[in-house]
């Protein structure tokens, strides 16, 4: 995925410059959900609210051996981060920069007996470090499947999401910061649809090798940027690569954010790369309906990664959709499994609990955008402001709570 992610942006833009697109409502959600060539879908456009606030973001998508930073002249993100630093973990980022931001760990130095409870190291998903939630690789419910993919909005996603509307099929998706910034309205196509929306990061980089200053930078903007675009502020997260530990565990908890991981590894992102080929995917799937089928998720459900990251993933996903829901009971989103019906930090947008959902019900709130997913083109502004002078504040207090637990 080191290339994956970056390169299908690459041919979406060159997809721009060899394609003449016929005129398209490129304003609204509805009008680009209707797009259904790949060429026109990305092909980039102007969105006001994002062009407008652009110089208050980092660099969509930096360089591969950077991630997000505190903008200059952030005052308001500076003073969270000077406000929560202090008491963040003394845990060392993993590896040696610039290498280690895409995985490179050599010459790492690290004990076998894993203080860090680093995932990257030894599947940890248990923390040491005090007053911090286990990572969640499972469900609780009984032959459930907790449905979501990472790496979105993917820009040509419409023949996707219009397939899991078909089937009044919802997930949860792990959105990238950059991706929503660059492809706003399929991001608000998430949340039109009833999905549940989660942070996958700004610039999908191994957490656990970024300093304290560029972690919180990854979490924020990302945050940021979904809360402009959709309206709404996630209360859950999934570290790219899996690559977290009690440090980044930790400031991901000053956001409010639970951490999710996965149980099983469809490993699709990787096709086509190294040994890994198609068929090692399709036998991934199918070993995890296997599982499904001899009873092994009778006492509690799982999660398996997958990606809407290009057509490879999302064809895979389609293919195995109704092997899929005949191996498990139920198929729903993560915070469905967890019968979490409030699963961002606004009031006016809840989703249904487990029993809601697998008798029908699959959407109860309304909408959170605020910038397009009813129609309009403004920005969200006061409300957004008022927003994140109120985490600012709770960020202060969430430091405070977490140090004294320790």
């Amino acid at each position: 995925m080191k290339w994956s992610v970056r390169s299908l942006v690459s041919a979406c833009l060159l997809a721009s410059t060899l394609v003449a697109a016929a005129p398209q409502d490129r304003t609204t959600e509805q009008g680009e959900a209707q797009i259904t060539d790949p060429n026109e879908e990305c092909t980039p456009y102007s969105y006001a609210p994002v062009s407008n606030a652009k110089s208050s973001f980092p660099a969509v998508w930096p360089p591969l051996n950077e991630s997000a930073t505190i903008v200059p002249n952030d005052n308001e993100a500076m003073s969270m981060f000077q406000a929560l630093n202090s008491s963040i973990p003394n845990i060392a980022p993993h590896g040696t920069q610039p290498g280690s931001i895409e995985g490179n760990f050599t010459g790492n130095n690290y004990t076998a007996a894993d203080p860090d409870c680093w995932w990257t190291w030894a599947h940890c998903d248990t923390p040491k470090y005090p007053g911090l939630e286990p990572d969640l690789t499972r469900v609780p419910e009984p032959d459930t499947f907790g449905y979501g993919f990472d790496d979105g909005p993917n820009c040509s996603h419409n023949a996707f999401y219009d397939f899991l509307a078909e089937n009044n099929q919802k997930a949860t998706m792990f959105f990238i910061g950059s991706n929503v910034m660059d492809w706003p309205l399929e991001a608000q196509r998430a949340i039109a649809d009833g999905h549940q929306v989660c942070v996958h990061t700004w610039s999908h980089r191994y957490m656990t090798s970024l300093t304290n200053e560029q972690a919180f930078a990854e979490f924020y903007y990302t945050i940021k940027a979904l809360k402009l675009v959709l309206g709404v502020t996630p209360t859950c997260w999934r570290p790219p690569y899996g690559d977290v530990d009690d440090r980044i565990r930790y400031i991901a908890k000053s956001f409010n954010l639970s951490t999710i991981v996965w149980e099983y590894d469809s490993n699709d992102w990787r096709a086509g790369t190294g040994n890994i080929t198609d068929a090692d995917v399709d036998a991934n799937y199918e070993d995890l309906i296997t599982a499904a089928q001899n009873g092994t998720f009778s006492t509690e459900g799982t999660i398996m990664l997958t990606h809407e990251l290009n057509n490879f993933t999302m064809s895979e996903a389609v293919k195995f959709y109704d092997q899929l829901k005949g191996a498990f009971k139920h198929l729903v989103p993560i915070a469905v499994a967890l019968n979490d019906t409030n699963p961002y930090a606004e009031s006016n947008y809840t989703m249904p609990t487990f029993e809601q959902y697998t008798s029908g019900t699959t959407t109860t709130g309304s909408s959170g955008s605020s910038s397009g997913s009813s129609g309009g083109s403004g920005s969200s502004g006061g409300a957004a402001h008022s927003s994140w002078s109120t985490l600012a504040a709770a960020l202060a207090g969430a430091a405070a709570v977490l140090s004294a637990l320790v």
